[in-house]
C-alpha cells in the first residue's frame, strides 16, 4: 500500500535524474510554463492531473516541479493514490533557476 505522504528530491537529485533523462511534469499554469520551465518538462497543470494521469508512465519515475514545490508535493499525492511513482522537486522553478540552471522560455515541450 503506498503511503499517502508525498515524497520530495532535494534539488541536486534532480538534476542528476534530469541530465539522465528524468521524465519531467510542470504543474504550473500555461502561463509560468511560458515564462520559464526545466527543458524537456511536460505542462500538465494542477487542474487538469487527473484528467491526464493515464497518459503517465507507470515503468518509471515522474517528476513534478511547480515554483515552489507546494503544487508538486499535491500532484504527488493525487499521482501515488493513481499508482504512479511520482516525487515532487523541492524548490521547483524557482530554485532551478536560482541555481543557475537552464529554462526554456515560451511553449516549447508543452
Amino acid at each position: 500500500m503506498r503511503s499517502a505522504t508525498a515524497r520530495e528530491v532535494p534539488q541536486h537529485v534532480f538534476a542528476a535524474a534530469w541530465q539522465d533523462g528524468a521524465y519531467v511534469v510542470d504543474v504550473r499554469e500555461r502561463h509560468e510554463y511560458v515564462a520559464g520551465h526545466v527543458p524537456g518538462a511536460r505542462l500538465i497543470p494542477l487542474f487538469t492531473l487527473d484528467g491526464r494521469a493515464a497518459d503517465l508512465p507507470r515503468h518509471r519515475t515522474v517528476y513534478v516541479i511547480c515554483a515552489s514545490g507546494v503544487r508538486s508535493m499535491r500532484a504527488v499525492i493525487a499521482l501515488a493514490a493513481a499508482g504512479i511513482e511520482a516525487v515532487s522537486v523541492a524548490g521547483g522553478t524557482s530554485a532551478w533557476q536560482s541555481a543557475g540552471r537552464p529554462v526554456v522560455v515560451g511553449a516549447k515541450a508543452v
